[in-house]
């Protein structure tokens, strides 16, 4: 599943009919931005609601509450937590980072089969692919074995899965819910969301947290959905990210955060808002089974250790013990109120107010004295976040900015909202590092899915301050997951993960990125890269036609930032 989409601009104009936008991020605001006047836009808009039929979801939905399971101090993942903490002072949590794909998928397939009591699981896109199919599958095999399962998956991209959400719903002790549905359920994402825009403030705004638990014992957050392209699966391109997986006092907080979305007003019954006529549980079940039946068991490499150094997740769990390292951990989460729109707001709701996630950012790097490190696939400063920077490197601090080219994004509008403020960024002292396009190295193919070699994109959302703290969550450094989506991370005060991290990024990403940065001579910026002992030096976006940079600049112009 490839988890972007064109536009809607094909809709409005044929001059912008090729051109591809982001369907999460722009789409279902083309049309206040794309057309000549507003006028036109809320023609525009009266016609399609009544295309749709003035679809609305229904108003009489019973949501049965829950919370997470505390009954779970005899289950054997609760035993191997407290194994991992040995000494752990009370407030310290257990933490271990998850770089690689593999890693991070193995961990998830191994904290399923190992629960006894409960999996909870919150995602903004879980894909009908392989990995997708497979992690549905566990969570059935999990239900099965008495484990009560809740799934809440944002509706945005689970239209066109209901066989499979209905299928893993129909099973005992599963339960699944939609996050704020859009009205429309049937044909493909464009379609509805072009027949939702009569609810335009309401179904922009998007729960984009990724979260899993098993037992309340450990979980998983970070940046990764469940799809190939996040666990190093995908041939044409795969993204760079990261993941921590905790024990302890986190993991309640966390589980208290799921609780709030479960519980909230925009969470549905997948069964209250499914297209079309239910087919009976049977059924349903026997779909379930046929689409999952032939995938094969996810096999992670034996003896392998990550770009840490560390031993896969799955077999630690097998020996009792996962190595993780005792730190403070503040866990910082948007409110589900975030996620409803501001009265009178036909733009999408935002106020100009920072989640919690992006404010508990802000406030970390105006602590800094001596470096600030902010990896982000989509950077796109709002005037505070360029304040707060300012604030750290007029103290003392080194500033640098690891993002996306314009050759590796998957959101080439969002990098020209992100270019504009290129020269601010190094203007105030920062140092600026755009990914270069290369081959990630990957497993050999296998059965399960995994080939050789594809396309790397930056997805990681990392800070790390002074060596000390770092952040890890799902929210990119923009606008939108500013006032807009909902967020979900971390803030870690651990000395030795913060330094392996920025290790990490200074081993791995930085050598493998274009500095930015002006041009002495020639005024304008400037791309600098090493290959082949020798330093090159390019005065253009590199790896882009003159069509392209053309085409994406003008339209940069027309979009509001705050949408990107």
């Amino acid at each position: 599943m490839n988890t972007t989409d064109k536009p809607l601009a094909a809709l409005l104009a044929a001059s912008l009919a090729a051109l591809r936008l982001t369907a999460c991020r722009l789409c279902i605001l083309a049309l206040q931005h794309l057309v000549i006047s507003r006028a036109l836009c809320g023609a525009l808009m009266v016609a399609l609601s009544m295309l749709a039929g003035c679809a609305a979801l229904p108003g009489d939905v019973q949501r049965v509450a829950s919370q997470a399971r505390t009954d779970v101090e005899d289950s054997t993942l609760a035993h191997i937590a407290a194994a991992s903490l040995p000494g752990a002072a009370g407030p310290l949590s257990g933490v271990r980072l998850l770089p690689g794909g593999d890693d991070a998928f193995d961990a998830r397939i191994a904290l399923a089969a190992a629960a006894q009591h409960s999996i909870d699981a919150q995602y903004y896109v879980v894909a009908d692919d392989t990995s997708g199919r497979q992690f549905l599958r566990e969570l059935r095999d999990a239900a099965q074995r008495g484990v009560r399962v809740r799934l809440l998956v944002d509706d945005l991209y689970a239209g066109g899965e209901d066989e499979l959400l209905a299928g893993l719903a129909a099973h005992a002790n599963v339960e699944v819910r939609v996050f704020n549905p859009l009205p429309v359920r049937s044909g493909g994402l464009r379609t509805r969301v072009l027949l939702s825009l009569h609810q335009i403030g309401r179904v922009n705004r998007r729960m984009h947290n990724k979260l899993f638990i098993a037992d309340n014992s450990f979980a998983i957050t970070g940046g990764r959905n469940i799809a190939d392209e996040y666990f190093g699966r995908s041939k044409p391109a795969n993204f760079i990210d990261m993941d921590a997986l905790l024990a302890g006092p986190a993991v309640r907080e966390l589980s208290a955060s799921f609780d709030a979305f479960w519980n909230g007003p925009l969470s549905y019954p997948f069964e209250a808002i499914a297209a079309g006529d239910r087919p009976a549980p049977a059924y349903a079940r026997e779909r379930f089974a046929a689409l999952v039946r032939h995938l094969g068991r996810f096999m992670p490499a034996a003896g392998e250790r990550d770009a840490l150094g560390r031993g896969a997740v799955g077999v630690q769990l097998a020996q009792g013990r996962v190595e993780l390292v005792p730190a403070s951990v503040r866990v910082v989460a948007d409110a589900v109120v975030q996620a409803q729109p501001v009265a009178g707001d036909a733009g999408g709701g935002m106020d100009g107010t920072e989640g919690a996630v992006m404010a508990a950012n802000l406030d970390l790097f105006r602590t800094a004295r001596s470096e600030v490190l902010v990896v982000s696939p989509y950077f796109v400063p709002m005037p505070r976040m360029i304040d707060a920077l300012t604030h750290a490197s007029q103290g003392g601090a080194r500033v640098s900015v690891v993002t996306n080219s314009l050759a590796t994004t998957d959101e080439p509008l969002v990098h020209y909202g992100y270019a504009r403020h290129r020269s601010a960024i190094l203007a105030l002292g920062a140092t600026l590092y755009e990914l270069m396009p290369a081959s990630e190295p990957r497993p050999a193919e296998t059965e399960s899915g995994r080939g050789a070699g594809s396309l790397g994109r930056l997805h990681a959302k990392l800070a790390v301050i002074d060596r000390r703290w770092f952040y890890v969550g799902s929210m990119n450094m923009d606008r939108r997951s500013a006032h807009c989506n909902t967020e979900l991370g971390l803030v870690v005060d651990s000395p030795a993960l913060a330094g392996e991290l920025a290790d990490l990024i200074e081993r791995e990403r930085m050598p493998a990125s274009f500095a930015v940065s002006e041009a002495p001579e020639r005024g304008g910026l400037q791309w600098s890269f090493l290959r082949g002992g020798q330093r090159w030096v390019l005065h253009q976006e590199p790896d882009s036609t003159w069509a392209q940079r053309l085409r994406w600049s003008l339209l940069s112009l027309v979009v509001d930032e705050d949408l990107l």
